[in-house]
């Protein structure tokens, strides 16, 4: 049991949070790109995607690995793009600073779904059994690539009024 949830259920909790981190973020992005401030979806996407990133870390494991190492990560620019954006209102170089966490967030987030799917959904499992096969390095390059190009336009084109203090 995990938050007085079966094993399964938080599982499926879990993905819920981070396919809604998915979604939101890409609208976000999106939003970004044609130089509009979404407030209701940042708030979402950035509280989903923190939530994914911290209920990783209460599967069960018996030692520190990598899904470990991109949760600590994935905080840590979630914890830039937070101050960002709510405490220092996109002033300055700020701005950037949050496209580039908020982006670099949402890669982390994508990256690992492409992880999980790849072990997880059958038709995927079979194109790329031990994930270093070209189909799986191929999706992950797909993803990157994509969010360094939003990621790029977002920081060039995404200058909004400065989100009033709450």
């Amino acid at each position: 049991m995990i938050l007085g949830m079966s094993t399964a259920a938080f599982t499926e909790f879990h993905v819920i949070l981070s396919l809604l981190g998915i979604a939101s973020g890409g609208v976000v992005v999106l939003a970004m790109i044609t130089r509009k401030y979404v407030p209701t979806w940042t708030a979402l996407f950035l509280l989903t995607t923190v939530a994914t990133s911290a209920t990783g870390f209460l599967f069960p494991s018996a030692q520190f690995g990598p899904a470990h190492v991109v949760g600590v990560i994935s905080l840590i620019v979630l914890a830039v793009a937070v101050a960002a954006i709510y405490s220092f209102r996109l002033a300055g170089s700020w701005r950037w600073i949050y496209v580039a966490s908020a982006v670099l967030a949402l890669y982390l987030n994508a990256f690992v779904g492409v992880v999980q799917a790849f072990q997880k959904i059958a038709f995927f499992r079979a194109l790329a059994p031990t994930q270093t096969e070209p189909p799986f390095a191929i999706a992950q390059g797909l993803v990157l690539v994509l969010c360094v190009a939003l990621g790029i336009v977002a920081a060039k084109r995404f200058r909004p009024a400065v989100p009033a203090a709450a």
